[in-house]
């Protein structure tokens, strides 16, 4: 795969952002800032509202207070899969690469790269959970976005299938982009910066 040597400048910020849940303030007065080339991991507890915040960045969810300002195209990953459960892997991945303005030989190569080139005649609903974890990274890839929200990544992948998606997020930053990456599991990259959600709540 032949990825281009620079993505467009991009930058996302969050200025004094809260979120609620019911009537649960998860986290307040939450502000980041990142440009070209930088990551972000965000930590914390199960529910303490990683997943929520993702979505907030990704202009999904509203924050109760504050806002995101975004220059770049986003591209997120979380555990809503926007695959069709009843196409064929490779009939789901050419969807949405016709969308995306993909071609066939990207496509096969983002494929590739993720190790699905075998699955592509099997019904996305029977995939499992890693598989189609990076059924939605390969088509991300073809997105060509310059601002990634990765919300748990390496869920359900093995070692090697971690390491794939460490060095895609690497080389990614690496070409300009930026990487904001909830994740229980390592996920060290250069010039990361942690968010801990565990310093904002009330």
């Amino acid at each position: 795969m032949q990825a281009p040597a620079i993505l467009p400048a991009a930058r996302i910020s969050a200025s004094d952002l809260a979120c609620r849940r019911g009537d649960r303030l998860l986290f307040s007065g939450l502000s980041l800032a990142l440009g070209p080339g930088e990551a972000c991991r965000v930590a914390g507890p199960n529910g303490i509202g990683k997943s929520s915040l993702i979505r907030i960045l990704a202009g999904l969810g509203r924050a109760y207070a504050g806002r995101v300002e975004c220059e770049g195209a986003v591209g997120l990953i979380d555990e809503r899969l926007a695959l069709d459960p009843a196409l064929a892997l490779g009939e789901a991945l050419a969807f949405w690469a016709r969308i995306d303005g993909v071609d066939a030989a990207a496509l096969g190569a983002h494929r590739l790269a993720l190790g699905l080139e075998a699955l592509s005649d099997v019904p996305v609903r029977y995939l499992s959970t890693g598989q189609k974890k990076r059924a939605g990274l390969a088509r991300l890839l073809g997105q060509n976005a310059a601002i990634w929200l990765l919300d748990e990544p390496l869920k359900g992948l093995d070692t090697a299938a971690c390491d794939k998606v460490r060095a895609l997020a690497a080389d990614h930053c690496a070409r300009g982009g930026i990487c904001v990456i909830a994740s229980h599991q390592a996920f060290d990259l250069p010039q990361m910066r942690v968010l801990d959600l565990a310093g904002f709540t009330a």
